[in-house]
């Protein structure tokens, strides 16, 4: 009694390879990194070893369902990646298109305010307090530049 095999698994907007373990194979999706990943194969009862193009369609769709609002599913709410919302105060989980857009509306918001992170983003500076005097050297900073011309 064989299963049918995939070899592309579609969830939540992204091509999977089919040959992936189900830990490794939604670690692929943007947003998605491996604890998040195991609660996720642990919470629908998978075995995390079992490769995802073996997955009917109602188990894909339930894993879509469960990237949609991980809250309904039991998943803490410290494995989601937008806890405390800047516009609606909830916890959320977002992945892919809306992660990426969310993101760049947060550095915009923080360039526009002129925040210190902001001002950092903009040159192109670390934002997180590191160390700039040996580190973070990129384009013509790099080194002393000699005086061409007869040598003294």
């Amino acid at each position: 009694m064989e299963e049918e095999f995939k070899h592309m698994v579609r969830i939540s907007r992204k091509d999977i390879d089919g040959n992936k373990t189900i830990e490794n194979a939604l670690t692929d999706i943007k947003g998605v990194g491996n604890g998040l990943s195991r609660a996720i194969g642990i919470v629908m009862g998978f075995d995390l070893g079992k490769k995802i193009g073996y997955l009917s369609d109602e188990d894909l769709s339930k894993i879509e369902e469960l990237l949609k609002d991980p809250k309904k599913y039991d998943i803490p709410k410290w494995m989601l990646n937008r806890r405390n919302d800047y516009e609606t105060g909830e916890t959320l989980h977002l992945i892919e298109s809306d992660l990426t857009m969310t993101l760049r509306d947060d550095l915009n918001r923080m360039k526009k305010t002129r925040s210190y992170k902001g001002r950092r983003h903009e040159v192109g500076l670390p934002v997180r307090g590191q160390r700039t005097k040996s580190t973070f050297r990129k384009g013509s900073s790099v080194g002393v530049r000699r005086r061409r011309g007869k040598p003294q």
